[in-house]
């Protein structure tokens, strides 16, 4: 009779962090969008919460570099 009544209680559990994570994930996005194509919201952040943008910038640079990140020997084709 117990794992009856637990089912309901998981469901909404699991409901509720996949909805927290496509928040997370969204949110991420749209703040990530902004910084690349707004200068004045990228100064603002900037200003406000300097340890984001440095995240983000760290994030570019580990990005830009091709050869980092898919050291020689290593083949993908795209």
């Amino acid at each position: 009779m117990m794992a009856r009544t637990m089912e309901p209680v998981a469901k909404k559990i699991f409901k509720g962090v996949l909805v927290a994570e496509l928040l997370g994930v969204f949110g991420a996005y749209f703040l990530f969008n902004k910084m690349n194509t707004s200068q004045d919201f990228r100064q603002m952040m900037s200003k406000k919460f300097p340890f984001i943008l440095e995240g983000k910038l760290k994030f570019g640079e580990m990005n830009s570099n091709e050869e980092a990140a898919f050291p020689k020997g290593i083949c993908f084709n795209f």
